[in-house]
C-alpha cells in the first residue's frame, strides 16, 4: 500500500469509535520511531481487525505481514507490544525492555519500531429487574467502566452480543426463563438476587448439568455483610470482578477474537496469515497465501498453465 492510501489521523480516530461502539475488538498501530529507507514515518497509524484486515498504513507489504501477526497475537492475550521490523539482526534503535523484534528479509533496509495496543470490548453486564438492587447495580458497574445495560424488558435470547455476565435482580418474574437463555448462550458469569432457599429451588426445576450449575451465582455476591441494595450492588461487582480476574469468566466469545490461520508463502518462506487481506492464488485446486504481489507473481509466472 502506498502513502496516498494512508487513513488519517481524524479518520483512523472515527473508525475506533465506530469499533468500540459495535464491540468488535481490534488493535490500534502506532509507528513511533522509522529508519530511512523505510516506507512509513512516526505518526502513521493503522487499525488491525481479528481476520487481518489492516486499515491505514504502518509499512509496506513485508512490514504489514509482520506487524498482522504481531497485531493479532496482542489480541489473543490482550497485551500491548512494541514491535520492531528489521532488515537484518541489529538492533538500530535503543534497547527497550519486553520489545519484539522481527527480522525481515524481504523489507528495503529501513527499520520501523510500532506500538501495537489492543482493543477488547469491555465486559457486558445484563442488568435484569426494576429494583433498587439493579439500579445500584448498574451504576456500580459503570463506575468500574463495564457496560452495564439495565435489560428488564429484553429478551436474552435476542440477536445483540453475548453479555459477559447477566445479574437478575427482578425477586420474581421469569427467573428460571432468564437462566435457561442465558445458560444456552453461552453467557458465563449469571447471578441471581434470591435467598438460598428460594435460589436452589429454582436452580432445581431446571435440572442443570454440573458446568452449567457452576455458572449459575446464587446467593449472588461475596459475603461481605451487605444490607442496602447499594452494598450489595457492590458484593456482586466484587465476585463479578474476581470470576473476569481470576476465575476465567470469558469477557468476549471465543469467535469474537478467532484468528485467520497460518500458511507459508512457497517463494520467500515468509510465514503469513491465510485471511481475506492476504495475497491469494489457488493452483491445481490447491491454495496458496503470498506476503505481497511480487511473490503472487512469480508464484504464478512459474504455474501458468497449471
Amino acid at each position: 500500500m502506498c502513502r496516498s492510501g494512508a487513513i488519517k489521523q481524524s479518520a483512523i480516530s472515527e473508525r475506533v469509535q465506530q469499533l468500540l461502539a459495535t464491540r468488535t475488538p481490534f488493535v490500534r498501530a502506532t509507528v513511533v520511531r522509522a529508519q530511512p529507507p523505510a516506507s512509513a514515518y512516526p505518526g502513521d497509524e493503522a487499525i488491525l481487525l481479528a481476520d487481518g484486515t489492516i486499515e491505514g498504513f504502518v509499512g509496506g507489504q513485508c512490514a504489514q505481514n509482520s506487524v498482522r501477526k504481531a497485531a493479532l497475537g496482542a489480541l489473543q492475550t490482550n497485551e500491548s507490544v512494541l514491535l520492531r521490523v528489521l532488515p537484518d539482526g541489529d538492533v538500530h534503535f535503543p534497547e527497550a525492555p519486553g520489545a519484539c523484534v522481527v527480522v525481515n528479509p524481504c523489507l528495503s533496509g529501513g527499520s520501523l519500531e510500532i506500538f501495537l495496543a489492543p482493543q477488547l470490548p469491555a465486559p457486558l453486564v445484563r442488568v435484569h429487574g426494576a429494583t433498587p438492587i439493579a439500579d445500584a447495580l448498574v451504576r456500580v458497574c459503570t463506575v468500574l467502566g463495564y457496560d452495564a445495560r439495565a435489560d428488564a424488558d429484553v429478551d436474552p435470547a435476542d440477536g445483540t452480543a453475548v453479555p459477559t455476565a447477566v445479574v437478575i435482580a427482578s425477586h420474581g418474574g421469569p427467573e428460571a426463563e432468564i437462566i435457561r437463555a442465558a445458560l444456552d448462550r453461552g453467557v458465563g458469569y449469571i447471578g441471581l438476587v434470591a435467598s438460598r432457599v428460594r435460589g436452589a429451588a429454582i436452580l432445581d426445576s431446571l435440572d442443570l448439568s454440573r458446568d452449567e450449575r457452576a455458572r449459575v451465582h446464587t446467593p449472588v455476591g461475596l459475603p461481605i455483610g451487605a444490607k442496602t441494595p447499594a452494598e450489595i450492588a457492590v458484593s456482586i461487582a466484587a465476585e463479578l470482578i474476581a470470576g473476569i480476574r481470576g476465575a476465567g469468566v470469558p469477557v468476549l466469545q471465543p469467535a469474537a477474537v478467532r484468528t485467520a490461520p497460518e500458511a507459508i508463502d512457497p517463494v520467500c518462506g515468509m510465514t503469513v496469515l491465510a485471511g481475506p487481506a492476504a495475497e491469494h492464488l489457488r493452483v491445481a485446486d490447491a491454495d496458496y497465501w503470498f506476503c505481497g504481489p511480487g511473490c503472487r507473481a512469480a508464484f504464478a509466472a512459474g504455474h501458468a498453465g497449471a
